[in-house]
């Protein structure tokens, strides 16, 4: 009699946050024991109520908020404590939700500066940015500050993936834009993460995040609240009564 063979093990987490505890000012904890999981290929959502610690999250993972317990694991790597351009050095990008442009510079000239760590690939990662955002590579020579919200958020993808990140952060990158323009900026967001890309994203339009996140968190009170697959949590009574309310049609 033979053993039956012993069943797959999933993975370990690409970027793994650890119980997180983090906040703004000194004895105040925004972040409350928050763990979170992203693995390769995924996109994963984080969505909840304001107030909750979503951004916080974000900028805590990009080493932009100071890590009080717990840890950000890369690779199996503790990242907790690395400043932010170490973590870009590694593979991780980071949208913020706003002044994510340099306004006063072309389109052109924002991505060459997402790659001051690479000069010499600058140009080939900047051809292969204007095929994945094909309106940025049309408005090439045109200065950021003269774009729309939601080209001015492309192009601070685009900045971000000029380093060719295995992660990409994105706080919010749906805020303030036109429902149209909305819906492209979540299709671009499809295609990064289709080109490979894993992708972690704050976002408060709840959703229409959780319709293409492939799994989701739901944070209040700074830890998450409520997990699945974003299939499983717009069906969740409990997560469309306290969360989604009438967005769920």
């Amino acid at each position: 009699m033979t053993d039956a063979p012993a069943p797959a093990s999933r993975p370990s987490p690409l970027l793994h946050t650890e119980e997180l505890v983090a906040g703004y000012v000194a004895g105040v904890d925004i972040l409350q024991g928050c763990s979170v999981d992203l693995y390769e290929g995924e996109l994963v959502g984080i969505i909840g109520p304001n107030g909750a610690g979503k951004s916080t999250l974000i900028k805590t993972i990009f080493g932009l908020v100071p890590v009080r317990r717990g840890r950000v694991v890369l690779r199996g790597e503790d990242i907790s404590r690395l400043p932010a351009h170490e973590l870009v050095e590694r593979g991780v990008g980071y949208v913020a939700q706003r002044d994510n442009v340099f306004p006063s510079l072309t389109i052109a000239e924002n991505l060459w500066m997402g790659a001051f760590l690479r000069p010499r690939v600058a140009d080939q990662r900047r051809q292969e940015i204007f095929e994945l955002f094909p309106r940025l590579g049309e408005r090439a020579g045109q200065r950021a500050g003269s774009l729309s919200g939601g080209e001015r958020q492309m192009l601070a993808m685009g900045r971000a993936l000029m380093m060719e990140p295995s992660v990409l952060l994105l706080d919010e990158p749906s805020a303030g834009l036109s429902p149209a323009m909305q819906d492209e900026v979540f299709e671009r967001i499809v295609e990064v993460n289709r080109a490979g890309v894993s992708v972690l994203m704050v976002e408060q339009n709840a959703h229409r995040c959780l319709q293409i996140s492939a799994r989701a968190y739901v944070l209040d009170q700074g830890r998450e609240a409520y997990t699945g697959t974003g299939s499983e949590l717009l069906a969740d009574p409990r997560v469309v009564e306290l969360y989604l309310g009438t967005l769920r049609a």
